[in-house]
Order: structure tokens, then sequence, then C-alpha cells
């Protein structure tokens, strides 16, 4: 007891040194606190990207690019064997097409500009600069679907919000539609209202927002209608499969490619997902490498004070010794005393990383997200695929599985940096680890002072 009451009473000897040392392990401890709640923060959001976005499959006509390009359709003969899958636990199919001024009554919401026109008029036939342009009305993009609420197959992709009104059943085939608010506002629609298309009366029976212009400029319809009123029965243009574990993608994907082969595009997710999150990944691993590094430079800085302190104490370790006490008494005395000084230093430093946890989280994210969006571009004007835009010239690009891109980019926003006790236990742990092997590395010097030749040199 005796010898554990001189460690703690030999740690307050000498102030300044002692609010030196608790200031340098306070801020080491606090900085190692701070990274690893910024890994642990990260590595939650890593796995909770990998649960939601990491486990789709997209199913395209091989070479087939927004509404051009493309060999034959697929067709649902294709892919009702594929969704009886065991790890296929929902299937959305799609098909898209458009209506022009003269297969319905609607006028598109889009307001083009110059850029535009151009482009649609050329997609369209209609040819050069002329005044052919200037009344032309971009086409309106349907899309049947089982899956109303989703847009992921939509042009323009967005976050289905329903305004008004109510969706249809997946296995629907009445002649109903969901507007988006661009169409609606500029035909002065409303749920009831009824739009001819296809030679068709179509009633509306809702209204929604996504968000995105583009998304808000179609009419969504149940599938089976779709395939009707277009003649082409059991033609898809887009199906998207949900796996049930990120673990079963690449079997299924591969799977998938034999059955289909060269007539379809197959893409999954899991690979912009991985490459989407590799900024998170590397705050992982600088978070990794920081907390040893702090670990480790905080150990030496203790092994350095100790030696210093039993250099200083030399007589007295001497007079010690010379009195009877083991070297086992004087080792533990001062690992007693560092102890001491690096619990203070770590209370400090708990202080510090509760405060610094969030910011330097935050900061480390934010670098990340600015690094893997600097390869990005977008026009000014709106400009999609050669349909939209106004007379800017910037080219637009739209990376694979955007959506997904986009919402987990989105998500960065959302991590959180909780201090919790686990973490304080860490902290302290991470102290009791520095204080050991500073204190135990400086025990060697003590081992080799000799009460004789202390005593003779004094």
């Amino acid at each position: 007891m005796q010898t554990i009451y001189r460690g703690i009473k030999n740690a307050f000897r000498n102030y300044t040194r002692l609010i030196a040392i608790i200031v340098i392990i306070g801020l080491a401890i606090g900085l190692s606190l701070s990274m690893v709640v910024a890994r642990q923060a990260v590595s939650s959001k890593i796995n909770t990207i990998n649960s939601k976005v990491g486990t789709t499959i997209t199913i395209t006509p091989a070479g087939i690019v927004g509404f051009s390009g493309g060999g034959n359709p697929l067709t649902t003969q294709q892919i009702n064997p594929i969704s009886k899958d065991n790890n296929v636990i929902n299937v959305q199919e799609n098909l898209n097409d458009r209506l022009k001024s003269n297969e319905t009554n609607l006028t598109s919401g889009l307001k083009l500009g110059a850029l535009g026109r151009r482009f649609a008029a050329i997609s369209n036939s209609v040819g050069g600069f002329g005044s052919s342009q200037l009344n032309f009305s971009p086409p309106i993009t349907v899309q049947g679907t089982t899956n109303p609420t989703n847009l992921n197959g939509s042009v323009g992709g967005g976050n289905f919000q329903l305004i008004s009104g109510s969706v249809f059943s997946s296995n629907s085939n009445a002649n109903v539609a969901l507007v988006g608010q661009a169409i609606a506002n500029q035909n002065n629609l409303k749920v009831g209202s009824t739009f001819k298309a296809y030679n068709t009366t179509i009633t509306v029976i809702g209204i929604f927002k996504s968000g995105n212009s583009f998304s808000d400029n179609q009419i969504i319809m149940p599938l089976e209608t779709v395939q009707t009123l277009s003649s082409e029965p059991n033609d898809l243009s887009k199906v998207i499969l949900t796996i049930d574990n990120i673990n079963n993608l690449t079997a299924v994907t591969n799977q998938i490619q034999k059955q289909l082969g060269s007539s379809a595009t197959i893409t999954n997710s899991i690979q912009t997902a991985q490459n989407t999150i590799a900024p998170l990944r590397n705050i992982q691993d600088i978070t990794l490498y920081t907390v040893i590094g702090t670990v480790v430079a905080g150990a030496v800085i203790i092994f350095m004070i100790m030696v210093m302190i039993v250099r200083e104490r030399r007589k007295e370790i001497g007079i010690l010794k010379a009195i009877g006490a083991t070297n086992l008494k004087i080792i533990f005395q001062f690992m007693v005393e560092s102890l001491t000084l690096t619990l203070i230093g770590a209370l400090i430093g708990i202080i510090i990383g509760a405060i610094a946890a969030t910011p330097i989280t935050n900061l480390l994210v934010s670098n990340s997200k600015s690094s893997s969006n600097s390869n990005i571009s977008f026009n000014r004007g709106g400009g999609f695929g050669g349909i939209g835009g106004g007379n800017a010239n910037f080219r637009f690009t739209r990376p694979a599985h955007s959506g997904i891109i986009g919402g987990v980019k989105n998500s960065y926003r959302d991590i959180h940096a909780i201090v919790g006790w686990s973490i304080i236990i860490d902290g302290v742990g991470a102290a009791l680890v520095i204080a050991l092997a500073g204190s135990i590395l400086a025990s060697y010097s003590i081992s080799r002072i000799s009460p004789s030749e202390v005593i003779r040199n004094e």
C-alpha cells in the first residue's frame, strides 16, 4: 500500500512536468479516441450501405442506351425462370415507351432550350435549326411497371412521392396512370381526369413528384396495360432483381448471364456500391493507422519520460535498494506513477475525443466525398439523353446505377459519430496499454542501478 501511495504522490512532485505530460498524453489519447469513433461510425455506414444498395441486378436488352440501340427486347418468358431463383426476393419489370404529339393529347411539361430542341429535332428526323423546332413538343415517357412506387427503371430517376390519389397494384391491367407533376401542371390534370394515349382513354388515379424534371415528365402505367396498348405483349425493356444477400449477388449474376447469353446486358450494384464506398474504406485505413500511430507515440513518450525520471532519481532508487527495497517494489512504484500520469491524461483525452469526434469524422467524410465527386461533371440547363437542355453546351455524364450512387453519396451526411461507453472503455484501455508499455520498458534501467555505485558517486 505504501508503494502505491508513493507512486501516486511522486506523480505530483513537479507540476510543470505534470501539466506537460497530461496535455501530451491527453492529445494523443483524444486523437486516438476520435479516430476510433470515426472508424466505428464509418464501418456502421458501410454495413448499412451494403445491406441496402448492394443487392440489385439490372437486366436490359443487349446494347440498349436509353431509347437508342439494342437488339431484341427482353421477354417475360426469359425472365420467369430467373424470378423463381430462391435468392431472388423481388422482381421489378419495366417496359418504356414514348408518346409523340400525334399519339396523345397531352403536352409535355419539359421546356427545351435551343440545344435541347436541336437534339430532339435530329432524333425525330425533323432536322436542322429551322422553324419546325420552335413548336416541337418533346415526347412523353411512358413507363409500364410492376412496381409503381420505384423510379429506378425510369428516365431520369428520382424519388417517388405520391402527391394525391393512389397507386395501382403490381398485376393490374387497367387503363389507369400515375402522372408526373410536370405533365399534370401543364395539362391541368387531377385525380379522376382522363387523357388520350394509344387511341385509348386513360384515367389519372394519382399524381406524383420525384424531384427530377425528367421523371416528372412521364406517366407510369401497369406493365400489362402498356404491353397491350403498345402492341408489345410480353416485351420488357428493363428488369431489376433484388437479391436476398450481397454474398449471393455475384453467383446469381453469373447464372443469369449463362441463361440469357448475349441477348442481354447484366449489371449488378455490388461494384458500383463498392466503388462508391471506397472513400469510406480509405477513412477506415486512415483511422486505423492513426490509432496505431498515436498509441505507439504515446508509449514512446511515456517511455522517454520514465527514463528521464529514473535517471533523475538514481540516488533515491539506490537508497531504497540499499535499505532493502526489491527491484519489483521499485518497478511497481514507477508503474503506479506512470499509470497515474496516464490516467489523468486519459480523462483529458476522453473529453477531447468526445468534443472532437464529430468534427473530425465530418472532415474526413467531407474530404473523401469531395475527392470521389471530382470526376463528375454536370450540364447547365438540365440536358438529358439528347432530349432536354437549355442553351449551354456543357457535357452531361450520368454513370451507371446513378440512382444508387446518388443515394449512397447523400447518405454520407447521415454518418453520426457517437461516443458510447464502449468507446470510453477503449480509451481507458488504450491509456493503460500506453502506461504499462512505457513504464515496463523503463524498468530495465531501474534493475541496473547498483546501490553501492550510487553511494560511491555521491
